[in-house]
């Protein structure tokens, strides 16, 4: 099987560059932003060549190397910089980088380094691989909260993980389905191999099955070299095909095909490849209207919907905000650069109040637009009035029961926030057991007595 190599570059442009230029030398090739990113992918799979960047915001190149030496010692790391200067080098070299090019250099000149370190390391048999000696993963690494609801869904991932069924993930945009799969994957017996996302809508249907499956050489007229599919670059990982419901019928037929059958043809071929991949899947489409309304199969929901992932909406679980506010700040610190310590009273009580219908994407575009515009070291009411509208709240329902658990919820909340968000003095402040609060934040709105489950 072809080397894989992983890419570490904050400039997008850079990233992309030498990522399909080392996939057009024949390696498996996965891309990563920032060293954050790139440390996650490194503990969840192992790479024969690191390729980074020195100068990034957050984790250095420097660093990622360091840490990289610690959790995957087989890899060779070649340091890329347009900062360089002999220190730099002789640390570089001196931490245990296999070689080091300066920008800007000749792609050929990488593509001769990447040769060169991959026969200096001797090969490794898979049975030979050290034992996983890393602690289990931790879905909270990757989903912040600490709401019952999206309690429910690490249980779920811990119960699916380790078997070999496909796995389908609901929920409206923005509510993190991408980071269900990678901890699907993750806490799996395929973390030591790749994951591979693929959105299924941001493919032109014309390439969607060659992506997918693959093509031979000379299979139609721009195919100037044999591409071996995003299928194959999976094999004995994950495949998450991420908004299913947008692959075409003509294609649904064909992944049904390889689903069943364990192997894909690629277009061109005239023999089939066999593949060893777990399909974990996503939309945010009711599947059951859309195979009632002829646009998916029932036969490829039933494959694909072995287990079922449903992700809440940011409105269902807003005790998880000041959470993902602590999370999201420190991220968007090393990616804009700012210290932004935390967010005033009153504007965290304005994020709390508010409709999210993009869920966690669109509070994290508030925030990296308040981080933005706003100054000092907290954000205020005044940085983020702006993106929360009165109106753009979820309107109240008519219905009585429905009214009653709202403003229940609502209250409840609002002392959780007095209380500085401690369970334990909030339920004291509201009459009720800590059990009775726990069921309060997941929407029950049943009458308590102050000393029920006590």
């Amino acid at each position: 099987m072809a080397a894989s190599i992983l890419v570490v570059d904050d400039e997008f442009t850079t990233q992309d560059t030498l990522g399909l230029f080392l996939e057009g030398e024949g390696y498996r090739v996965a891309t990563a932003g920032s060293g954050e990113e790139a440390l996650t992918q490194i503990e969840q799979q192992e790479f024969d060549v690191i390729v980074t960047d020195v100068i990034m915001p957050g984790v250095s190149g420097l660093e990622l190397l360091e840490r990289s030496r610690v959790i995957n010692p087989g890899a060779a790391v070649i340091i890329i910089t347009g900062h360089a200067t002999v220190e730099m080098a002789i640390e570089a070299l001196r931490k245990g980088a296999g070689d080091y090019l300066q920008k800007p250099f000749v792609l050929h000149d990488l593509a001769h380094c990447v040769r060169r370190l991959l026969r200096r390391r001797p090969p490794r048999p898979e049975a030979a691989r050290p034992p996983d000696l890393r602690p289990p993963f931790r879905s909270e690494e990757l989903l912040v909260g600490a709401s019952g609801a999206l309690r429910l869904v690490r249980e779920q991932i811990a119960r699916c993980a380790s078997a070999p069924s496909n796995v389908l993930i609901t929920g409206e945009s923005g509510t993190g389905k991408e980071l269900v799969a990678r901890a699907v994957h993750a806490a799996s017996p395929r973390r030591h191999r790749r994951l591979v996302p693929v959105n299924c809508g941001a493919i032109p249907d014309s390439l969607l099955e060659s992506q997918l499956f693959g093509h031979v050489r000379g299979a139609f007229t721009s195919a100037v070299q044999a591409n071996p599919g995003l299928f194959t670059a999976a094999h004995g990982g994950t495949l998450f095909l991420d908004e299913i419901a947008e692959l075409p019928v003509s294609l649904q037929v064909k992944l049904l095909r390889v689903i069943e059958e364990k192997q894909v043809w690629a277009v061109g071929a005239t023999r089939p490849q066999p593949v060893d991949v777990r399909i974990v899947a996503s939309t945010n489409r009711d599947l059951a209207g859309e195979i009632d309304a002829g646009r998916f199969r029932a036969d490829l929901f039933y494959r694909l919907n072995v287990v079922h992932v449903t992700l809440p909406p940011l409105r269902e679980r807003r005790e998880d905000i000041p959470l993902l506010v602590e999370h999201l700040l420190r991220r968007l610190n090393a990616k804009l650069h700012r210290r932004f310590a935390g967010v005033e009273p009153e504007a965290l009580r304005a994020l709390m109040r508010h409709g999210w219908p993009g869920n966690v994407r669109e509070l994290e575009h508030v925030l990296e637009q308040a981080m933005i515009l706003g100054e000092g070291d907290l954000i205020g009411l005044r940085h983020v009035a702006h993106e929360l509208p009165a109106g753009s709240a979820t309107s109240p329902p008519t219905d009585l029961r429905e009214a009653v658990r709202l403003f229940s919820r609502q209250h409840v909340l609002d002392v959780l926030e007095r209380a500085q968000f401690d369970k334990r003095e909030a339920a004291r402040l509201l009459g009720i057991s800590l059990a009775s609060l726990y069921r309060k934040l997941n929407g029950d709105s049943s009458p308590e007595t102050a000393d029920e489950d006590e």
